[in-house]
Protein backbone atom coordinates (compact mmCIF):
# COMPACT_ATOMS: atom_id res chain seq x y z
CA UNK A 1 0.00 0.00 0.00
CA UNK A 2 2.84 2.40 0.89
CA UNK A 3 4.74 1.67 -2.27
CA UNK A 4 1.51 2.12 -4.28
CA UNK A 5 0.90 5.71 -2.46
CA UNK A 6 4.46 6.56 -3.33
CA UNK A 7 4.49 6.23 -6.79
CA UNK A 8 1.17 7.73 -7.08
CA UNK A 9 2.82 10.84 -4.78
CA UNK A 10 6.03 11.21 -7.55
CA UNK A 11 3.91 10.99 -11.08
CA UNK A 12 1.73 13.63 -9.27
CA UNK A 13 4.85 15.62 -8.68
CA UNK A 14 6.02 14.89 -12.44
CA UNK A 15 3.13 16.04 -13.25
CA UNK A 16 2.69 19.25 -11.93
CA UNK A 17 6.28 19.90 -12.86
CA UNK A 18 6.09 19.03 -15.87
CA UNK A 19 2.38 21.36 -16.27
CA UNK A 20 4.83 23.98 -14.89
CA UNK A 21 7.38 24.09 -17.04
CA UNK A 22 5.36 23.66 -20.12
CA UNK A 23 3.51 26.91 -18.68
CA UNK A 24 6.62 28.43 -18.88
CA UNK A 25 7.69 27.36 -21.82
CA UNK A 26 4.42 29.35 -23.16
CA UNK A 27 5.00 32.27 -20.87
CA UNK A 28 7.07 35.11 -24.08
CA UNK A 29 10.31 36.74 -22.79
CA UNK A 30 11.71 37.91 -25.68
CA UNK A 31 11.10 39.43 -29.48
CA UNK A 32 13.82 40.56 -32.17
CA UNK A 33 16.06 38.85 -30.69
CA UNK A 34 16.23 41.03 -27.49
CA UNK A 35 14.75 39.14 -24.10
CA UNK A 36 13.42 41.18 -20.87
CA UNK A 37 14.73 40.13 -17.40
CA UNK A 38 18.16 40.12 -18.98
CA UNK A 39 21.29 42.46 -18.45
CA UNK A 40 20.60 45.38 -21.58
CA UNK A 41 24.44 44.72 -22.48
CA UNK A 42 23.97 41.43 -23.07
CA UNK A 43 22.08 42.46 -26.43
CA UNK A 44 24.84 45.39 -27.21
CA UNK A 45 25.31 44.26 -30.66
CA UNK A 46 21.33 44.54 -31.50
CA UNK A 47 21.01 48.27 -29.91
CA UNK A 48 22.16 51.48 -31.05
CA UNK A 49 23.39 51.87 -27.36
CA UNK A 50 24.41 55.73 -27.81
CA UNK A 51 20.69 56.26 -28.58
CA UNK A 52 20.07 55.57 -24.71
CA UNK A 53 18.10 58.46 -22.79
CA UNK A 54 15.36 58.66 -19.66
CA UNK A 55 11.93 57.81 -20.89
CA UNK A 56 9.46 61.23 -20.59
CA UNK A 57 7.29 60.87 -17.38
CA UNK A 58 9.03 57.51 -16.51
CA UNK A 59 12.56 58.33 -15.13
CA UNK A 60 13.05 54.99 -13.48
CA UNK A 61 13.22 53.46 -17.16
CA UNK A 62 15.72 54.43 -19.94
CA UNK A 63 14.85 53.21 -23.24
CA UNK A 64 17.80 52.61 -26.33
CA UNK A 65 16.84 51.93 -29.94
CA UNK A 66 16.93 48.59 -31.67
CA UNK A 67 18.85 48.20 -34.05
CA UNK A 68 17.07 47.27 -37.65
CA UNK A 69 15.58 44.29 -37.86
CA UNK A 70 13.78 42.90 -41.12
CA UNK A 71 9.81 43.71 -40.61
CA UNK A 72 10.26 46.28 -37.95
CA UNK A 73 10.12 49.78 -38.66
CA UNK A 74 11.10 50.63 -34.57
CA UNK A 75 11.87 49.01 -31.53
CA UNK A 76 12.59 50.44 -28.18
CA UNK A 77 13.94 48.29 -25.52
CA UNK A 78 13.89 49.75 -21.53
CA UNK A 79 15.77 48.97 -19.03
CA UNK A 80 15.65 50.10 -15.28
CA UNK A 81 18.27 52.66 -13.89
CA UNK A 82 16.87 52.33 -9.97
CA UNK A 83 16.32 49.34 -8.15
CA UNK A 84 18.28 46.78 -10.95
CA UNK A 85 20.36 48.78 -13.31
CA UNK A 86 20.11 47.70 -16.77
CA UNK A 87 18.15 44.84 -16.20
CA UNK A 88 15.65 44.83 -18.91
CA UNK A 89 11.51 45.25 -18.24
CA UNK A 90 9.73 46.35 -21.36
CA UNK A 91 10.36 45.83 -25.25
CA UNK A 92 8.31 48.12 -27.71
CA UNK A 93 8.07 46.76 -31.46
CA UNK A 94 6.71 48.57 -34.43
CA UNK A 95 5.90 46.37 -37.15
CA UNK A 96 7.23 48.11 -40.93
CA UNK A 97 3.80 46.71 -42.27
CA UNK A 98 0.55 48.97 -40.87
CA UNK A 99 -2.03 47.50 -42.61
CA UNK A 100 -4.98 45.48 -40.72
CA UNK A 101 -4.32 42.49 -43.00
CA UNK A 102 -1.33 42.22 -41.41
CA UNK A 103 -2.48 42.64 -38.07
CA UNK A 104 -5.00 39.63 -38.70
CA UNK A 105 -1.87 37.63 -39.79
CA UNK A 106 -0.35 38.65 -36.01
CA UNK A 107 -2.95 37.93 -33.98
CA UNK A 108 -3.97 34.15 -36.18
CA UNK A 109 -0.27 33.00 -34.95
CA UNK A 110 -0.46 34.99 -31.01
CA UNK A 111 -3.15 32.65 -30.29
CA UNK A 112 -1.93 29.88 -31.90
CA UNK A 113 1.33 30.07 -29.78
CA UNK A 114 -0.30 32.15 -26.13
CA UNK A 115 -4.10 30.96 -26.37
CA UNK A 116 -6.54 33.53 -26.49
CA UNK A 117 -6.49 36.95 -25.72
CA UNK A 118 -7.34 37.52 -21.72
CA UNK A 119 -8.35 41.16 -21.88
CA UNK A 120 -9.58 43.80 -24.30
CA UNK A 121 -7.57 46.93 -24.38
CA UNK A 122 -9.17 48.60 -27.00
CA UNK A 123 -11.75 51.07 -27.10
CA UNK A 124 -15.54 50.49 -27.24
CA UNK A 125 -16.00 51.54 -31.23
CA UNK A 126 -12.72 49.50 -32.28
CA UNK A 127 -10.55 52.83 -33.50
CA UNK A 128 -7.94 51.32 -31.55
CA UNK A 129 -7.52 47.21 -31.48
CA UNK A 130 -5.68 45.63 -28.65
CA UNK A 131 -5.41 42.46 -27.42
CA UNK A 132 -3.64 41.62 -23.70
CA UNK A 133 -2.35 38.50 -22.76
CA UNK A 134 -0.68 37.80 -19.41
CA UNK A 135 1.31 35.61 -17.80
CA UNK A 136 3.07 34.02 -14.41
CA UNK A 137 5.89 32.32 -14.72
CA UNK A 138 7.04 29.56 -12.37
CA UNK A 139 9.69 32.61 -10.56
CA UNK A 140 6.52 34.59 -10.13
CA UNK A 141 7.42 37.15 -12.79
CA UNK A 142 3.96 38.78 -13.87
CA UNK A 143 4.48 39.08 -17.74
CA UNK A 144 2.30 41.69 -19.96
CA UNK A 145 2.13 40.83 -23.48
CA UNK A 146 0.13 43.24 -25.82
CA UNK A 147 -0.84 43.20 -29.80
CA UNK A 148 -2.33 46.45 -31.10
CA UNK A 149 -3.63 47.96 -34.38
CA UNK A 150 -4.58 51.55 -34.59
CA UNK A 151 -4.76 53.46 -38.47
CA UNK A 152 -6.89 56.67 -36.91
CA UNK A 153 -6.24 57.69 -33.10
CA UNK A 154 -2.98 60.08 -33.61
CA UNK A 155 -2.85 59.57 -29.51
CA UNK A 156 -1.58 56.20 -30.03
CA UNK A 157 1.19 54.53 -31.42
CA UNK A 158 -0.02 54.28 -35.51
CA UNK A 159 0.19 50.99 -37.62
CA UNK A 160 0.90 47.83 -35.85
CA UNK A 161 2.78 47.24 -32.25
CA UNK A 162 3.58 45.15 -29.74
CA UNK A 163 4.84 45.92 -26.18
CA UNK A 164 6.21 42.96 -24.00
CA UNK A 165 6.46 44.00 -20.30
CA UNK A 166 7.95 42.42 -16.66
CA UNK A 167 5.59 43.91 -14.89
CA UNK A 168 6.90 43.44 -11.64
CA UNK A 169 9.96 44.59 -12.34
CA UNK A 170 8.99 48.19 -13.80
CA UNK A 171 6.94 48.21 -10.48
CA UNK A 172 10.31 47.80 -8.66
CA UNK A 173 11.47 50.06 -10.99
CA UNK A 174 9.23 53.02 -9.79
CA UNK A 175 8.90 52.27 -6.17
CA UNK A 176 12.62 52.41 -5.62
CA UNK A 177 12.64 55.81 -8.06
CA UNK A 178 9.50 56.78 -5.37
CA UNK A 179 12.05 56.27 -1.97
CA UNK A 180 14.35 58.31 -3.55
CA UNK A 181 12.68 60.99 -4.55
CA UNK A 182 10.68 61.23 -1.45
CA UNK A 183 13.90 60.92 0.77
CA UNK A 184 15.64 63.78 -1.40
CA UNK A 185 12.62 65.73 -0.90
CA UNK A 186 12.75 65.41 3.25
CA UNK A 187 16.41 66.41 3.22
CA UNK A 188 16.05 69.80 1.23
CA UNK A 189 14.29 72.76 2.70
CA UNK A 190 11.17 73.14 0.70
CA UNK A 191 10.46 77.43 -0.94
CA UNK A 192 7.50 79.20 0.08
CA UNK A 193 4.36 78.73 -2.40
CA UNK A 194 4.53 81.09 -4.74
CA UNK A 195 1.17 83.27 -6.04
CA UNK A 196 0.48 82.28 -9.69
CA UNK A 197 1.64 84.50 -12.27
CA UNK A 198 -1.76 84.81 -14.49
CA UNK A 199 -0.56 86.25 -17.35
CA UNK A 200 1.46 83.29 -17.73
CA UNK A 201 -1.21 81.08 -17.70
CA UNK A 202 -3.62 82.90 -19.76
CA UNK A 203 -3.96 82.01 -23.06
CA UNK A 204 -3.08 85.61 -24.93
Amino acid sequence: MGRVILTISCLFILSAAGSLWAADQDTPYSIAGVRVDRPVEEFADRLIMESAMPVRFQGYLKEVELKPVAGIKTGLIAYGNCADPGHIVRIKIKYADPSKAYFERLLKRFKQRFGDPDEWRGDPFHVLIAWKWSFVDDKGNHISLTLQHNTQDRDQKMGNAVKLNLNNAIEAERNCYLDKRARQKKDVPQPAAKLPDWELLIPR
